[in-house]
């Protein structure tokens, strides 16, 4: 009798580790399955060259159709709506996302992941004014300005305002969009605009002048930013994304006159424009600590304005793409 239940004994332990693997091993999870179709954003302004050659050019499109993915490029310039379409699963990537728009979304729980710098253009957002009594931000007291809220630029005029130790509540902040704003300046309605972009060059044929820039104050970073799910699942997509993002740069320093060709003729610029404004930008794509810096920075612009309730550690939301 204790034999037989011996033996039952050593027949269930074997059953047991057969199931399990040798070793007590557990299974390997089940790989996730192969995307096909990659959704990234094409946002054009306010320069964005790198992703105007590559609407041109056909870079990701020809690079990913050797994995038989197919890339779409849904239309989304929001920062907000970017973040919302990647929380719902209908965007991959956000190819040039605002570093406010990143730091909100994650604050809110968003699943997105930086995977590196767009851009840096502090000399790309102004603030500008037409009366020449305004010299400085500080002249800015008691004055009407008008620009979008929650962004780079509304970042630039606390930043101005605080080094004159000066706040928001010193001058009436209307939100209103870049073009919007340059109208308003135009005709009277308000004193100052925040402006970037092709609008610069427009206000200035208008009469208008650039009273400060981000320079000294902030960077403008610009962010590639990617659902962390696909960074999770399938790295190699992210990794091949960010290959042929650096060929695109490759190629508008390469082939800058066909570069700037192509933006003059997306954007509507003259090319003698688009030189103007290009050397504003830099492209380089690796995050560096003055780029965590800078996002820290718009952190804090965010909780002082109380857009932002729930403060994060930026580095959290980073990601190295191996």
């Amino acid at each position: 009798m204790n034999k037989k239940i011996f033996t039952l004994g050593l027949s269930l332990v074997t059953a047991m580790i057969l199931a399990t693997g040798c070793g007590g091993e557990k299974k390997a999870a089940p790989a996730a399955p192969q995307i096909k179709e990659l959704k990234v954003t094409y946002v054009k302004s306010p320069l964005n060259i790198p992703s105007i050659v590559d609407k041109n050019n056909q870079t990701l499109v020809k690079g990913f159709a050797k994995d038989n993915i197919k890339v779409s490029f849904p239309e989304i310039n929001s920062g907000a709506k970017q973040t919302e379409a990647l929380a719902s699963g209908s965007l991959d990537v956000c190819s040039a996302l605002g570093g406010t728009s990143a730091i909100l979304a994650a604050s809110n729980g968003v699943d997105v992941k930086v995977v590196g710098i767009y851009s840096r253009a502090p000399k790309a957002f102004n603030i500008m004014v037409k009366d020449a009594a305004i010299k400085s931000a500080k002249d800015l007291k008691g004055k009407k300005v008008a620009g979008p809220k929650g962004t780079i630029l509304h970042q630039i005029l606390v930043a101005a305002l605080d080094k004159e130790k000066l706040t928001q509540n010193d001058v009436n902040f209307v939100s209103l969009g870049i073009p919007a704003g340059v109208n308003a300046l135009l005709s009277g309605e308000v004193d100052a605009a925040l402006v970037a972009g092709a609008d610069v060059l427009r206000a200035q044929k208008a009469g208008a002048r650039v009273l400060a820039n981000g320079e000294g104050l902030v960077d403008a970073t610009i962010v590639i930013g990617v659902n962390g799910k696909l960074l999770k699942e399938h790295p190699e997509v992210v990794k091949k994304y960010l290959a042929l993002h650096q060929e695109n740069i490759d190629f508008m320093k390469k082939e800058q006159a066909k570069a700037y060709d192509f933006t003059a003729k997306e954007t509507g610029l003259k090319v003698d424009e688009v030189k103007v404004m290009a050397p504003w930008y830099d492209f380089t794509t690796k995050i560096t600590d003055v780029d965590v810096k800078d996002l820290e920075a718009t952190q804090d612009f965010l909780m002082k304005m109380g857009m932002q309730k729930k403060k994060i550690d930026i580095k959290s939301m980073l990601a190295e793409v191996k």
